[in-house]
């Protein structure tokens, strides 16, 4: 028995996800056949809302250069990183997704210009695209087909990329923000076990990073290019998962993380770093550990990056998947419930739990925007009651929490108004265009609800920010002051705060620390230097605040920035100087070696999960860290030395 469950569990991960992100064929159920109505004039969408950029993050909003709201009301444009089922002939339209090939390119150059998408996008409301490429692409040499651009004929003979180039171009010059999507490796359909499932799954991890920082700094002077994200459904192999903070090769943590600093540090300081979750781990076999987890892991374990102001976290949802549902049918398909089979009650916690916390829960290490960067559904030919009545009911939750959002897709194919359905605007080989509003969609209804519904616009006032440093498997220097100066702890893996922020709490063990510019914004003095306290130099007679133990205290006019450590032991701290005036000399001891000490109602969020921690208060700053030698102990933090501002 135990044999034959493994065989059938590698058969399901064969198939995991098999079911494509936009099914080829509308699903069937009970519900109202729909019904022809007459074209209807379509809501005023079109009105392009003035936005400078480049885009930044305050908390949970993106705003723009001039500190305004600006809402992502996005869709996928896909196409460029393959519609190839990955099987059968690539020059077969049977043998490509849903039966629409691409032809390597952005889907629907063949049948209409490019002017006239944009200005269907535009109609509809959009104000950012997704677009998505492949690591293939980016190498592909060969011209594309004259039949995939032939409504394009001054895209003849060019790459794909060179394609995209000029899709990029257009897209932005018409005022609509670009945010690039590295969806998969090769050039095919995704997202099954199918050589795409992580980062670094059919290349190395280097390869990929190189990618990254080719494509951002071929984009870097055209401004409205606005956002990477980073890499698309990251998910099981055949035999491995991926995971959140192991510190491996399948690390999609640190590997986000640390494309996310390069991007900002050596190709373009100006782009949104886009993070999705996990979108998949484990066996999809009843009895077999499997699931979703999404953004779950961003509470335990958030990106700190280099730039505050920077990070939007990302996730998917669909009708036909769940929380612990692959989307399968047939081999791959457990007993857990779709995301449509949840009650609405239900549908919220889940949404709540997997996502919508991270922008919905304020002053946490975590907060961020939550850009739900793929959700759809069939449109005139899906007559089943439930995939409508979770559309309807997701569109409620997008409305209600004000969220970033990108349909998914834009755009397909029709043939005699047949075909995939799940665009929002299809054209037919003559070049005709069926849209959204032409009166028999019934997702129009939604759409306008959701185009329509007020959000938040205007002025986002700057808020504290709160970063969490987790120096688990290296270095963790998120300064970029000190990343421009030489080792200061050799050997040792060194955290240090982003500019701007300092040290106001530590984990006694495990590592993790607490930075903030809470009341006092940015205290590094311009000309002030740092220094490395690896001794009690700076400790005051007949001041020792943690009498026994021993203590690394910055000197006067200094605040902790930083710390570094071997092992779990603490090997030195980091002390930048302050302008004079700025630090009070009034102090306590927070000892954290025995339990939480973190005040009363304490901001930031739990930065080190399953240890104690210890917190200053919000109006003052950290000055020193104490620990022990003797025996039993690990030199880990035990005290901290908080001092008023």
């Amino acid at each position: 028995m135990r044999g034959s469950l493994v065989r059938a569990a590698l058969a399901a991960v064969l198939l995991l996800l098999s079911a494509p992100l936009a099914p080829a064929a509308a699903t069937t159920g009970a519900g109202p056949e729909p019904k022809a109505a007459p074209a209807a004039a379509p809501p005023d969408l079109g009105a392009a809302q003035a936005w400078t950029p480049p885009l930044s993050t305050r908390g949970r909003w993106i705003v723009d250069a001039n500190g305004d709201r600006f809402r992502l009301r996005s869709g996928n444009w896909h196409g460029a990183s393959g519609t190839w089922s990955g099987s059968g002939s690539v020059d077969d339209d049977a043998s490509h997704h849903a039966g629409e090939n691409s032809g390597r390119v952005p889907l629907g150059l063949d049948r209409a210009p490019v002017a006239e998408i944009i200005a269907g996008f535009r109609e509809i409301g959009v104000n950012s695209v997704r677009l998505p490429f492949s690591n293939e692409m980016i190498h592909d040499a060969v011209p594309v087909t004259d039949r995939a651009v032939a409504a394009n004929p001054s895209l003849r003979g060019l790459t794909p990329l060179q394609v995209y180039d000029a899709v990029v171009r257009d897209l932005t010059a018409a005022g609509l923000a670009v945010i690039l999507n590295n969806h998969t490796n090769t050039t095919r359909w995704c997202c099954g076990v199918d050589g795409n499932e992580r980062w670094n799954a059919s290349r190395s991890t280097a390869a990929w990073e190189d990618d990254w920082l080719f494509m951002a700094r071929r984009y870097k002077d055209n401004k409205r290019v606005v956002g990477a994200d980073l890499y698309n459904e990251v998910r099981r192999s055949v035999w491995d998962d991926p995971n959140w903070g192991l510190g491996d090769d399948h690390d999609w943590f640190a590997a986000s993380q640390h494309l996310g600093d390069r991007i900002l540090t050596e190709a373009d300081p100006d782009l949104l770093i886009v993070v999705e979750g996990i979108n998949w781990t484990g066996i999809p076999v009843d009895g077999f550990a499997h699931g979703r987890p999404t953004l779950e892991p961003v509470r335990r374990l958030s990106h700190t990056l280099v730039d505050s102001g920077k990070l939007v976290y990302s996730a998917h949802f669909y009708d036909y998947t769940g929380p612990h549902h692959s989307g399968a049918t047939g081999i791959g398909e457990t007993s857990d419930p779709r995301y449509r089979d949840l009650s609405p009650e239900d549908l919220v916690a889940v949404l709540q739990q997997q996502a919508f916390f991270v922008s919905g829960e304020q002053d946490q290490h975590f907060t961020a925007p939550v850009w739900i960067s793929e959700f759809g559904v069939g449109g005139r030919e899906e007559t089943g009651a439930k995939p409508r009545a979770w559309f309807e009911r997701f569109v409620d939750q997008l409305i209600a929490k004000d969220a970033d959002f990108a349909y998914w897709p834009l755009v397909g194919w029709h043939q005699n108004r047949t075909g995939n359905g799940w665009a929002l605007l299809h054209w037919d080989a003559a070049g005709n265009r069926m849209g959204l509003y032409d009166g028999d969609d019934w997702r129009a209804a939604a759409w306008t609800r959701l185009m329509t519904a007020a959000s938040r616009t205007g002025p986002v006032a700057p808020v504290t920010r709160w970063s969490q440093l987790s120096p688990d498997h290296g270095d963790f220097v998120q300064s970029r002051r000190m990343r421009a100066l030489p080792d200061w702890d050799s050997g040792a893996r060194k955290s240090v705060c982003p500019d701007g922020q300092r040290l106001l709490g530590l984990g006694h063990t495990g590592n993790r620390g607490l930075c903030s510019d809470v009341t006092a914004g940015a205290l590094w003095a311009a000309g002030g230097g740092h220094e490395v306290v690896a001794d009690e130099r700076h400790v005051v007679a007949g001041r020792d605040w943690a009498s026994g133990y021993t203590k690394l205290q910055c000197a006067e006019g200094q605040f902790l920035i930083g710390y570094s450590v071997r092992g779990q032991a603490v090997s030195a701290a980091l002390c930048a100087a302050a302008p004079s005036g700025r630090l009070g000399g009034e102090g306590r001891t927070v000892w954290f070696d025995r339990g939480d000490n973190r005040g009363q109602a304490p901001h930031g969020g739990d930065f080190a999960y399953g240890a104690y921690k210890g917190q200053c208060a919000d109006d003052e700053y950290a000055a020193g860290i104490a620990y022990t030698g003797r025996v039993g102990s690990s030199r880990t933090p035990d005290a901290l030395y908080c001092r008023r501002l």
